[in-house]
């Protein structure tokens, strides 16, 4: 039997142009009428153009996805539109969170307040990353990704708008946490929508790409908010984001594509997502605020069995649940663990030198915020610069080598800041050297121990191995400047937990006390890197652009 020209038609093509052509072209009856059904079907199933007031509606009321614009979403290279728009979203990321760093010292001053005040600016916003990324990451499974995503970046505008009004140090937390819960749906959903829209093929190209622009990011943040400081103002350092957020907002909107083939998926962990908020911020609360307080006060006392508690519970919570947020079981694999164990450490030395070095340069020395910046800049970008030799040296030695010899050059650029940071202007540029070396040891030690903890994981538990991998990099980067902050202030005596009108002297003993913490946890994550089971090479072990953001 030959099949009728129009079904074929009607089969394999949807251009409303075709079709309605097809359809005068049928001289049999019934196959008109079968044809008509199914035109009519296809035409009202199509999804208007993302420019209708018919699509806004739908978005708004229904929940329903965008489609992109069909003139680039027909284009050969629509999946590099879709890359780039991410991009925009990576990169604006990683300057909020470098710049923040800059921008401490100046709200010190700003709000009079104490150095452990100061720094919950930084740490509310990681801690909200960490509490909500693996939600959010969960609920995109569910209910897919584009609508998520968008709303992380009006949230974020939303955010750091506020940031700029607030006129206390509490009002500025809250609104850092609003934006950092923007923050958590842009880096939940990133990975995922740049996977899908380049296939595997280009996957590892794809994620490149995200990567150098959060280097970018991360290398850029401090020296633009070193010049905004000294121009504009520091509202300006949270304003700067929301023509960036809008350009997100409108090309996300425009470009990316519909979550397509959403994942076979149980019930939301909803005890988990309760739990895993409160446990962190009274662990990361205990730690930022124990000298404050008193180590034998009622409040820190009552904080950390709060925190064990809840983290207890969280764990017996996730081990039950069919569908947790977090798949504790893969820490039972002795290799993820020590991976984690030694991300963590990286990451908390890495941000408790991105804490501390602001101040250094700014109260020791006398910088302004514009020269602090640029010289806190070497660090990320020597950082980007060493990560894909870093990368390449996994895929030709595996993981031990590079990610011990890593922590090594941060021990040696540690050792060298401790005996050059003295207040004298002739030891100033071998401390920036100094950074620039310990950039070189965290860019040969992040790309490869992430490449080792991806590898560990099976296959099918790619998704839950990145989610606890971002998770222990972000309690890191919180515990990092937590426990500075707190050995920072401790180290000034009775200056009231404040660096403003201190000695030189005692700003300088303070913050080798805090250099010589930071070099003890890089030798300890050296020795995990040491002891790790050997593996095989990345290329070997079929590993590849394992790129966690």
């Amino acid at each position: 039997m030959v099949q009728c020209p129009l079904r074929r038609s009607i089969a394999h093509e949807f251009d409303w142009r075709q079709t309605i052509a097809a359809r005068y072209r049928v001289p049999c009856r019934h196959t008109a009428r079968a044809a008509r059904s199914r035109t009519e079907s296809v035409l009202t199933d199509a999804s208007p153009g993302p420019l209708s007031i018919r699509t806004f509606r739908a978005a708004l009321t229904q929940g329903r996805e965008p489609p992109p614009l069909q003139a680039i979403a027909r284009l050969p290279s629509y999946r590099w539109f879709v890359v780039a728009t991410v991009c925009i979203g990576a990169c604006m990321g990683q300057i909020d969170a470098s710049m923040t760093q800059v921008l401490l010292p100046r709200l010190e001053v700003e709000f009079g307040a104490r150095l452990s005040s100061v720094s919950w600016v930084a740490v509310a916003y990681l801690l909200a990353m960490a509490s909500f990324t693996p939600i959010f990451g969960r609920l995109a499974d569910m209910v897919g990704r584009k609508l998520l995503y968008l709303g992380g970046f009006f949230l974020f505008i939303v955010g750091s708008g506020l940031c700029g009004f607030a006129t206390d140090l509490p009002m500025l937390i809250f609104f850092r946490i609003l934006q950092s819960i923007g923050a958590a749906l842009l880096t939940s959903n990133s990975i995922a929508i740049i996977v899908m829209a380049t296939g595997e093929k280009e996957r590892g190209r794809g994620l490149g790409l995200q990567s150098a622009a959060q280097a970018i990011g991360l290398g850029a943040g401090p020296a633009v908010g070193g010049l905004i400081l000294d121009t504009l103002g520091w509202q300006w350092a949270f304003w700067i984001n929301v023509p960036m957020g809008l350009a997100g907002v409108i090309l996300g909107w425009l470009l990316l594509p519909q979550t397509k083939a959403l994942p076979a998926t149980g019930r939301f962990d909803w005890y988990g997502a309760l739990l895993i908020a409160p446990a962190l911020t009274a662990v990361v609360a205990a730690l930022n605020e124990g000298h404050t307080w008193g180590f034998t006060s009622p409040a820190l006392i009552g904080c950390v069995a709060f925190g064990i508690v809840f983290l207890a519970l969280f764990v017996r919570a996730e081990r039950r649940a069919q569908t947790p947020l977090l798949d504790l079981h893969l820490l039972a694999r002795r290799a993820f663990l020590l991976g984690n164990a030694a991300n963590f450490l990286s990451y908390a030395v890495l941000f408790g030198v991105f804490f501390l070095i602001p101040f250094a340069l700014v109260r020791i020395y006398d910088d302004s915020a514009l020269a602090a910046g640029l010289r806190l800049s070497i660090l990320p970008v020597m950082l980007g610069l060493l990560a894909p030799v870093g990368g390449a040296l996994y895929d030709r030695f595996g993981a031990r080598a590079p990610t011990f010899c890593g922590m090594l050059i941060c021990i040696a650029s540690l050792a060298t800041i401790h005996v050059f940071l003295d207040g004298s202007p002739a030891n100033l540029p071998l401390v920036t050297l100094a950074l620039a070396l310990f950039g070189v040891g965290q860019g040969l030690f992040i790309s490869p121990n992430t490449s080792a903890i991806m590898a560990t994981a099976p296959p099918e538990q790619t998704g839950q191995a990145g989610s606890v991998l971002n998770l222990v990099r972000l309690i890191g980067m919180s515990a990092g400047i937590a426990g500075a902050s707190t050995l920072f202030a401790l180290g000034l005596g009775d200056s009231g937990g404040s660096t403003l009108n201190v000695p030189t002297s005692s700003l300088v003993a303070s913050c080798r006390g805090v250099i010589l913490l930071l070099g003890g946890l890089a030798a300890l994550a050296g020795l995990i890197s040491l002891i790790r089971p050997p593996g095989v090479a990345g290329r070997d072990a079929g590993v590849r652009d394992p790129i966690v953001e």
